[in-house]
C-alpha cells in the first residue's frame, strides 16, 4: 500500500479497561489484564488500542472525572504496568492511545482546590469557570448540564457558583485561561514523551464556553424530537457552555502539539475527538491540517434504525468538508450495542460490522463487537454503577448495558475475573465467549477477523474515497476507490430480497458475497434479506 499516515483508515479497538480483564482477582479489569489479551487483540487484526480513562479518579463518572493526569488509577495498576503494556504493544506491532478528559477535572484535584480555596485572587483563580449568583441566589445563567438540571454549582467557599458541564464533580477547566490551557497541554507532552502513540479527547467541542456567559437560545418545542435521558439538555441549543467557532483555532493548536513529538523517532502521532452537538460549527469536520486528524460525531451512534438513508446523509455532510478524514463507529462504552440497537439477529449484527469495515474513515471498534454481543439487559438498579442509571432509573438504565465484562470463557464470570466483578457478567453473553467462539468456524468472531484482513488487505477499502450510488430503498450501496483499485459494497438492510442494478456492475468481474445469499446474473445483483457484497471492479 502507498505511504500514509498509519491512523488512516487504521482499526483502532476501543477498551473499556474496568471490564476488559481482570488479572489480579479484585473485580476490576486492569493494565495487566490487557496486557494478557494482547495476543488475542493481535489476533483480530487491528492496528491499535484506545484504553479508556485509566488515571486517578474518584469515579463518580467511572474516570472521566481526572483528579491527577500524571498518575494511574490504583485499580488498574502502576506506571510501570503502563510502560510494560506499552512496551508489549509496541512489539506486537499495535499502538496505544490513551483517552484524555482535559475539557473539565475532577472537584478533588488539586487545580480546583487551589482555585476554590485560593479565592478570587489566587494563582488558579480563573482556572475554572466560576461567575457570581443572580440577584436572587440563583444559577448565573440557564446552562444546562448534559445529565440535566442547571450546570452550575453553589461553592461556598467563594460563594459563586462554578460551571459543569456534566456531573457538578466534574468543574469545567477554562481553557480561555492560558495557564490552564498550558497545564492541560502539558498532559499530552507527559504522556507521548513516555510512549503513548496518541489519544481520544474526551467531549471535544467543550473547551471553550463565553466569556460573556450570554444564555442557550430554547429549542423550541416541536423540534424536541429524542425521547432518552439527554432528553433534558436538549431543550437548547449549546451555542455559548461549549461548541463555539473559536473551538477550531484551539483543536489545530492541539494537533500541531502532538505533531510536534512526530520528530522523536518513535513513530506518527494520532488525535481525535468526540463530538456530540453542533459538530460543523465547533470543528468536528475539520482537516487534519486545519484541526485534529479526525474525529467522531454521534449521528451513526445514536442511529436506531437499519436505514440506508442515515448514511447516505451523513456521507453527504462529510463530502461537504473535503479533506476531512472521519472516524467511524457505530457503539461504545456511551452507546448502547450495535446488535441490540439494530434489532435482529445474527444476519443484521454481521452487515453491521462489515459496513463498519467498508466505510471511508478511521474504524472505532468498541470490545466484543467483534463477538457480536448484545446489550445487557438484566441489571437491576442495585447493580448499575452508572450516574446517568443512578439517576434517571427506570426510565433509564443508564450506560452499563455496554460496559458489562468481556465474557471470555463458560463458566463463572464468564472468564473475566475469579472474583465478584465490579458489574455482573451478562447472561445474555453466557453463549459468545471467545473461547466458544475461537472453536467455531462459522462464528461471529471468525467473520470479525475475516472482515478486518479484507479491510486490511485493500487500499481502497483501507484508505480510498467513497461515492455513494443510487440504490433501492433498502439496498446502501457505495463505492471505494484508490488509485487503480476499485470496490462496490452493496449491503440489503431489508427483510426481503430485492433487486440491485447498476452500470459499475458491469464491470464487477466477481460476486464476493461476504454475509447472506447473492448472485450476480445479467448485470444485476439478486441480493437475499440482509445480504452484502463486496465486489472488485
Amino acid at each position: 500500500m502507498s505511504a500514509a499516515p498509519w491512523w488512516k483508515g487504521a482499526v483502532v479497538y476501543h477498551i473499556y479497561v474496568r471490564s476488559f480483564f481482570d488479572a489480579d482477582g479484585d473485580g476490576h479489569g486492569d493494565l495487566k489484564g490487557v496486557l494478557a489479551k494482547l495476543d488475542y487483540i493481535q489476533s483480530l487484526g487491528v492496528d491499535a488500542i484506545w484504553l479508556s480513562p485509566i488515571h486517578p479518579s474518584p469515579n463518580r463518572d467511572w474516570g472521566y472525572d481526572v483528579s491527577d493526569y500524571e498518575g494511574v488509577h490504583p485499580d488498574y495498576g502502576t506506571l510501570d504496568d503502563l510502560t510494560a503494556l506499552v512496551d508489549a504493544a509496541h512489539g506486537r506491532g499495535l499502538k496505544v492511545m490513551l483517552d484524555e478528559v482535559l475539557a473539565h477535572t475532577s472537584d478533588e484535584h488539586a487545580w480546583f482546590a487551589e482555585s476554590r480555596d485560593g479565592g478570587p485572587d489566587g494563582p488558579k483563580a480563573d482556572w475554572y469557570v466560576w461567575a457570581d449568583p443572580g440577584p436572587d441566589g440563583t444559577a448565573p445563567n440557564n446552562w444546562l448540564s448534559v445529565f440535566g438540571g442547571p450546570a452550575w454549582a453553589y461553592q461556598p467557599a467563594r460563594r459563586q457558583h462554578y460551571h459543569h458541564k456534566f456531573l457538578r464533580q466534574q468543574p469545567k477547566l477554562s481553557w480561555i485561561n492560558p495557564d490552564a490551557k498550558e497545564a492541560a497541554l502539558s498532559v499530552l507532552d507527559f504522556w507521548l514523551s513516555k510512549g503513548i502513540d496518541g489519544f481520544r479527547l474526551d467531549v471535544a467541542g467543550t473547551f471553550l464556553h463565553d466569556a460573556k456567559l450570554t444564555p442557550n437560545p430554547a429549542v423550541p418545542p416541536a423540534e424536541r424530537t429524542r425521547h432518552h435521558w439527554a432528553h433534558a439538555s436538549e431543550m437548547q441549543r449549546h451555542l455559548y457552555d461549549s461548541n463555539l467557532a473559536e473551538n477550531i483555532p484551539l483543536l489545530d493548536e492541539i494537533r500541531r502539539r502532538v505533531d510536534a513529538h512526530n520528530a522523536d523517532g518513535r513513530g506518527e502521532r494520532f488525535v481525535f475527538g468526540e463530538f456530540s452537538e453542533e459538530e460543523e460549527r465547533c470543528g468536528a469536520y475539520c482537516t487534519p491540517d486545519d484541526g485534529l486528524h479526525s474525529a467522531y460525531t454521534f449521528v451513526l451512534l445514536h442511529a436506531r434504525k437499519l436505514n440506508p438513508q442515515i448514511f447516505r446523509d451523513h456521507f453527504e455532510t462529510l463530502a461537504r468538508h473535503p479533506g476531512h478524514w472521519p472516524c467511524i463507529s457505530f457503539c461504545n462504552h456511551d452507546i448502547p450495542r450495535t446488535a441490540t440497537r439494530f434489532g435482529g439477529g445474527p444476519e443484521i449484527t454481521r452487515l453491521m460490522l462489515a459496513l463498519l469495515m467498508t466505510l471511508k474513515g478511521a474504524v472505532l471498534l468498541y470490545q466484543g463487537e467483534e463477538l457480536g454481543l448484545p446489550e445487557a439487559q438484566s441489571l437491576t438498579r442495585e447493580e448499575i454503577r452508572d450516574p446517568v442509571g443512578d439517576l434517571y432509573w427506570p426510565i433509564a438504565k443508564g450506560r452499563d448495558g455496554s460496559r458489562t465484562p468481556m465474557p471470555w470463557a463458560p463458566g463463572e464470570n464468564l472468564g473475566f475475573s475469579t472474583a465478584k466483578p465490579w458489574l455482573p457478567s451478562a447472561p445474555e453473553h453466557a453463549d459468545l465467549t471467545v473461547a466458544a467462539q475461537e472453536a467455531d468456524r462459522g462464528s461471529y468472531l471468525a467473520f470479525s477477523r475475516a472482515m478486518i484482513a479484507l479491510r486490511k488487505g485493500s487500499e481502497a477499502l483501507t484508505r480510498g474515497e467513497i461515492a455513494m450510488l443510487d440504490a433501492p430503498g433498502q439496498v446502501l450501496a457505495f463505492t471505494r476507490t484508490a488509485e487503480a483499485e476499485r470496490v462496490l459494497c452493496v449491503f440489503n438492510m431489508g427483510e426481503t430480497a430485492v433487486r440491485f442494478e447498476a452500470p459499475e456492475l458491469k464491470s464487477a468481474w466477481a460476486a464476493g458475497a461476504v454475509a447472506g445469499d447473492a448472485v450476480l446474473k445479467d448485470g444485476a445483483l439478486e441480493l437475499g434479506p440482509y445480504a452484502v457484497c463486496i465486489l472488485p471492479l
